[in-house]
């Protein structure tokens, strides 16, 4: 990040790796450029077959999802939706739930909005009965 505080530049992997893949939302720091209480923006990288821990329910966000590369599947109430080339893309409104698998190796990049604190999947506790720092509420919702 340059002095400048309306103009922030970073590289999408290295920068996602410190909140689960999300790069802007209402989680970063108030004083943070990429801090929004409006949107949410995700570079999600998935091995292949990564999967969401447990369906997504009651959702009061919209999100856009986009395949940038591999091949990456979503599952609805009634409906599976597979993005199978690069820029395809699923929207989907408030109330839908939703999980997801990730059939190969995968790069999506998600768009949500508004940014809501306290969606999250918990991580589950390491061996000794603590909760991982991601499961501690400092890090956002997968999606």
């Amino acid at each position: 990040m340059n002095d400048d505080l309306t103009i922030y530049t970073g590289k999408a992997a290295p920068d996602a790796a410190a909140d689960r893949g999300w790069l802007l939302g209402h989680f970063k720091d108030p004083a943070d450029p990429r801090h929004s209480e409006d949107v949410e923006i995700k570079w999600g990288v998935h091995p292949k077959g990564d999967e969401r821990e447990r369906w997504a329910t009651a959702e009061k966000r919209t999100a856009l999802l986009v395949l940038i590369s591999g091949r990456f599947r979503l599952e609805f109430p009634g409906r599976t939706v597979v993005l199978a080339e690069q820029g395809d893309y699923v929207l989907w409104g408030r109330g839908v739930d939703h999980s997801w698998y990730a059939e190969e190796d995968a790069v999506v990049l998600t768009v949500r909005w508004p940014s809501i604190p306290g969606y999250r999947v918990d991580e589950p506790e390491d061996r000794t009965g603590a909760l991982s720092s991601e499961a501690s509420g400092r890090t956002p919702a997968e999606i």
